[in-house]
Parts: structure tokens; sequence; C-alpha cells
């Protein structure tokens, strides 16, 4: 819908959707008289404008019936392989989803999946659907499980720049960056998100030597390489272009969000300390950015009902409590707490304004 990304008009879209084939039908059957009495009494000039606007309504049709459909701008991918990492065709560079299930660990490059939006997939035999909004900066993997059954999803859409998908069963049009159904007869189903982690492949594939990567699908070489920057926010488009600036609509922010209190962190504010500590409602919290300056880990600071206190010089991460070393991983190396592991948080890298506006109540960290 035109203006659909500042205007609450979801319900109008999906009335609209839902039944185009019908209002076609109809509008056609209004027209039915009008053209027999046009052309039964040879009214030229309504014959001419009539063809002329028939011509003009066909090109229409065509464009959003087969052209902009948004299933049929982003396809999904013809060929879902994967690679473990020696000989996989992916820079270790690039920005991943990751997934452990269990032990097992996938790898999905944003560059691919932010095109394709979605990618299906298995993970321990279990259905995952790796999904991504470039306009959002929202990667998110759910179970495609609805009501007890494994479910398929299209695009269909986008809704104050977020995808959107459509079941196959119902109809009903679901949200990416939250899983929630919101229109149509599944309307407040939410689908069951899988923990991820967004990082560099190669941050990934140090504490999962064993991960598979997802490779890209030879048929779609030229939509892949248009995403070769969108990594670094060097996007040709306003739509998905990063502004450098802090807390402006397209400024880079990690969201939080535990039970219903969320929170978001600048970036260029951890990119300057690399290190922030903070605590949310009985959730003392960790943030630590890598070298890279694009490899983000969110971990609880809650350890047998202590809540450490961290510094950081360089890659030296130490707590105060114990004067233990730990790792980027969350893992103790040295120290009284020698093999200890933190708690991961989820925690999501994404533009500001999509962040607001699907958590109107958070709050900005400001320290």
């Amino acid at each position: 819908m035109p203006g659909s990304q500042n205007l609450n008009s979801i319900d109008l879209a999906f009335f609209l959707g839902s039944n185009k084939h019908i209002i076609r039908i109809a509008g056609f059957l209004l027209l039915i008289n009008p053209i027999i009495y046009i052309f039964k009494n040879s009214l030229k000039k309504h014959i001419i404008l009539f063809s002329i606007f028939g011509i003009i309504y066909s090109l229409i049709f065509y464009v959003f019936t087969f052209k902009m459909e948004a299933d049929k701008m982003f396809y999904q991918p013809t060929v879902v392989s994967f690679a473990n990492i020696s000989s996989n065709n992916i820079p270790t560079n690039k920005l991943i989803i990751g997934v452990d299930m269990d032990g097992v660990t996938k790898a999905y490059p944003i560059q691919l999946i932010g095109y394709h939006h979605q990618v299906r997939d298995t993970i321990n035999n279990k259905p995952v659907m790796v999904t991504y909004c470039t306009v959002c900066r929202t990667g998110r993997v759910y179970s495609p499980i609805v009501n007890g059954k494994v479910e398929t999803f299209r695009l269909v859409g986008m809704d104050h720049f977020n995808a959107m998908f459509e079941d196959a069963t119902t109809k009903s049009w679901w949200r990416q960056s939250n899983g929630e159904c919101i229109a149509g007869g599944l309307k407040g189903y939410k689908l069951t998100e899988i923990k991820s982690e967004q990082v560099a492949l190669n941050v990934w594939a140090r504490s999962h030597s064993n991960t598979l990567v997802l490779q890209p699908d030879a048929k779609f070489k030229e939509q892949f390489k248009g995403m070769d920057n969108y990594d670094k926010g060097n996007s040709k488009s306003s739509l998905t272009k990063r502004d450098t600036a802090s807390w402006n609509d397209k400024s880079w922010v990690i969201g939080i969000q535990k039970g219903s209190f969320s929170k978001e962190y600048d970036w260029n504010q951890i990119v300057k300390q690399s290190i922030i500590q903070d605590s949310i409602p009985n959730l003392p919290l960790l943030i630590l950015l890598e070298h890279d300056s694009a490899s983000f880990h969110t971990y609880s600071r809650k350890l047998n009902n202590e809540t450490l206190h961290f510094s950081k010089n360089g890659d030296l991460i130490k707590d105060m409590n114990t004067g233990s070393l730990w790792n980027y991983d969350g893992v103790c190396i040295e120290g009284k707490l020698k093999g200890t592991v933190l708690e991961t948080i989820p925690s999501y890298q994404e533009y500001l304004h999509s962040w607001e506006f699907f958590h109107p109540k958070a709050v900005r960290y400001l320290k």
C-alpha cells in the first residue's frame, strides 16, 4: 500500500490483498454494460478513451501481478547447499546469522539471506526459518511450526519498513521482526524464536569449528553482488544505508528485550568503548565488541548468584571479582573461574527506527 510504511493501513491492505480477485471480477462486471453500449453505438471518442484505459490498466495489472509482488522480486534459493569452513566460498569477514541447536551449528551469510529474506532449512532434524529484513536490519530465526504443522511462508510485502510473510494454509500475515501474526485467521499467534547470533564468520567459526556455511545459489550471483557492501552499511539505497550519526532513524543500535522491558544501545558508543556494563530488570549485562568493530556479544554478568564486574584492556578481559581472565566467547580461560561460561543473552543490531517502532517503550542507554 502506498504510504503504508508510515500509516497503520495493514487491515485495509490485508482486505484488498485477500479479496483482489473478487474486486477485479466485480470491477469487470460493472464495466460490461458500458462497454457493450459504447461499441454497439460506435462512439469512436469513447472507444479510443476506453482502449487507452484498457492498455494502461493491462500494464498496471501486469506490473503489480508479475513484477512487483514481493515474492517475484526476491526469490527463494533454488539450491540450499552448505560447506564446512575450509571449503566454503564466503569470505570469513562477512557477517552471518549463526544458529547452534544442541551442538549442530550452521552459519547463514547476511549477504545471501538479505536478498532471499528467508531460507528454509533443518538443523539437527528440526525445521528452521532463517529470516532477514534489510530495511530494518533485523535477523531472526523461527520455528515454522504452527499449530503442530510445519508451515510454508512466502514474502508478501512490507509494512512499517519490515518484511511481511504470508502462510500457505490460512493466508494470514506475519511480521518478520517478531514473528507475530497481525492479520488473518491466526492474528495474535507468535512463531517460536530460535536463539541466534550475528557475528563475522571467522568469529563464529572460532568457537564453532564444525559449523556448516550456507553457500550462494549461482542463479542469484548479480543480486548477491548488489548486497556486497550491506554488512558495513554502505548501501546505495536510502532504505538500507546506515546513518553514521547517533540516534537517527538509520543509526545502528543494539536492542535487548527481557519480558516487557527493552533497551537500546548506540552503536557508535559501543565502538568507542568496546565494552558496556549495564543492567536491565533482574539481569546485569555485558556487551563486548571485537576488534573487527562488527562482531558483538551480549552476556549475563550474573554467575552463581553473584554479579561480576569486568575490565577490558585490548584483548584482556578480566572480572574484578576474582581476577579471572575471559575471552570474547564468554569463556573463562584462566583463574579461579576457569572453564566457566557466561550465559549468552539474545541481542540484535538493527536500525533505530525499527527497534523503536516494534519496541515503543524502549529505553535508550545514554551513559
